[in-house]
């Protein structure tokens, strides 16, 4: 069968399906999905409720009741480079973005998207999609290589990092298309409070995007990618009081407590499995009860569970949005988080000003961070587990069956790309804005979300300020910077306790040749702590 012919039963099946909206006609007609990805900021391993947590996500929950999770699936350890190469399909290096949005004078450290790694919005724009972006971009600051250059044909957002959640940061930019914003957001105050608040604001304006291209699809059948970019919950530690109220004293048992009650629930959902043994409390972190300022650490967690629960209830609008329009069962829905959780200490206020109030600009720092990225070790910025694993949820009905499946397979964040451009039934641009296109280096997960026989074992790199790992089957080779290379067992060993480097040379040095290899390929720097970027 044609992959035409294929597209085109698809789109007689969708539109006999009973009680289908008669919104969802143009769509079922185009034969060819909708496609949502949403991606979360500094989210740890286990902070979603279908990955063990406490923090209520029943929005995400449902999605992946209704969908598939993946208990070993890679981000790229920074926001950065994590979005460049979700974006293009490729390791950030090749895309340009080896690093953060500082220019180091190398091709793969640019700090924004290279000309020859084309962009899903790119290649879907040009195979008839329709391309809309709400949130953070953080892959290019200067124009011309914001999102509307680069493949999107709406943008509402933070061209910029993180900023606060009530206004933008000074020396942040802020943009709807091509026009640069300073002060409001100017959406997101009808939410809750009357105040602005950032993570409604980007909500509102995927809500709005999806019911733009509604009406546009009353007059014709193009299909839509939106790409909706969370900056939540990446400090500052900001949220609606009434957020902040439902988990006021939640936290008071600690750390060590809420990690090991945490850990058991990963065991109850399926996502850790009974021999993980989790990583044990770095010796810096006091434990709870030796803990100085018991109740300001308290709210800093509770602080950040509300930017997760306000996030997970904009993501339930967003699918809301899709039911209402009848595109639910033909839109292929995808979230993941761009790195693990933040180990940062960020203190920039007034002692007097209480975590999530807008005069305060703080983090909920190391400790609360291991709790979130349990039971792995480290965090953001690292290539151990803590730092790369990720949430992933994939939700297609029309495509992907057995709902609730948690599946064992590993992907990476440079597998978003391939998926998107296979569900859509599209080709990858042959050429970029600055030249003949790279070939992509991620492929494509619908045969293991389908539950098809997947492709042969792959290896997988990761460098990030001189943290580097190479990921070959159940062996994982991995270092700090400046620190010798450890060797582990993933599949019995995922929280990398027990180092094998001195019993299998030989296996060190093949990983070690593989990895030069493709550091040498892709353009990796070697590290130097104190580089001005």
């Amino acid at each position: 069968m044609t992959r035409l012919l294929a597209w085109t039963l698809l789109g007689v099946a969708a539109i006999g399906l009973p009680g289908a909206a008669p919104e969802a006609s143009a769509q079922a007609r185009s034969a060819r999905p909708g496609i949502v990805v949403i991606i979360a900021d500094d989210l740890g391993f286990s902070d979603l409720g279908c990955y063990g947590s406490e923090i209520a996500t029943p929005h995400l929950d449902a999605l992946a009741r209704d969908g598939v999770r993946f208990r070993q699936f890679y981000n790229g350890a920074r926001c950065c480079p994590t979005r460049a190469a979700l974006l293009t399909g490729l390791y950030a290096h090749q895309a340009g973005v080896g690093h953060m949005v500082g220019d180091r004078g190398t091709p793969a450290y640019r700090g924004r998207l290279a000309g020859d790694a084309p962009t899903l919005a790119e290649s879907l724009r040009a195979a008839g999609y329709r391309t809309y972006m709400s949130g953070k971009w953080h892959v290019g600051e200067e124009r011309p290589h914001w999102p509307v250059d680069r493949g999107f044909e709406r943008f509402y957002g933070l061209v910029s990092g993180a900023s606060s959640y009530f206004e933008i940061d000074e020396g942040r930019t802020f943009a709807e298309d091509g026009e640069g914003r300073k002060g409001a957001f100017r959406a997101g105050a009808a939410a809750g409070g009357g105040e602005e608040y950032l993570t409604d604001a980007i909500t509102e304006k995927a809500v709005a995007f999806l019911d733009e291209h509604a009406r546009r699809s009353s007059e014709e059948s193009r299909p839509f990618f939106l790409y909706v970019a969370y900056t939540a919950p990446h400090w500052p530690l900001h949220a609606r009081a009434e957020d902040i109220e439902r988990y006021r004293g939640k936290y008071a048992s600690g750390w060590d407590a809420t990690r090991a009650e945490r850990l058991r629930r990963m065991r109850e959902v399926g996502i850790a499995e009974a021999g993980w043994e989790p990583s044990p409390r770095p010796p810096r972190i006091p434990a709870w009860e030796d803990a100085a300022g018991k109740e300001d650490w308290s709210l800093r967690m509770a602080v950040y569970a509300a930017q997760v629960d306000r996030m997970d209830r904009g993501i339930g609008r967003i699918l809301a949005s899709l039911d209402e329009h009848g595109w639910r069962e033909n839109t292929l829905v995808l979230f993941l988080s761009d790195n693990g959780a933040s180990p940062e200490r960020i203190d920039a206020c007034s002692p007097c000003a209480p975590a999530g109030s807008r005069e305060s600009y703080l983090s909920y720092g190391e400790p609360w961070a291991w709790v979130s990225n349990g039971p792995f070790r480290l965090g953001k910025a690292r290539v151990h587990e803590g730092g790369i694993a990720s949430p992933f949820i994939a939700r297609w009905p029309a495509r992907v069956h057995g709902a609730g499946r948690v599946l064992p397979d590993m992907g990476h964040v440079i597998d978003i790309a391939p998926t998107c451009l296979e569900a859509a039934g599209a080709a990858p641009l042959a050429r970029g804005p600055g030249g003949p296109a790279r070939p992509l280096e991620g492929r494509s997960l619908l045969p293991v979300l389908e539950g098809r026989t997947g492709e042969p074992p792959r290896a997988l790199f990761w460098e990030h300020q001189g943290n580097q790992a190479v990921r070959r089957g159940e062996w994982k080779l991995v270092r700090a910077d400046g620190h010798p290379w450890e060797l582990y067992d993933i599949e019995s060993d995922r929280t990398e306790l027990h180092d094998l480097a001195r019993e299998k040379p030989d296996l060190v040095a093949e990983l070690d040749r593989l990895y030069g290899r493709w550091a040498e390929r892709c353009g990796v720097l070697p590290w130097r702590r104190r580089a001005r970027l």
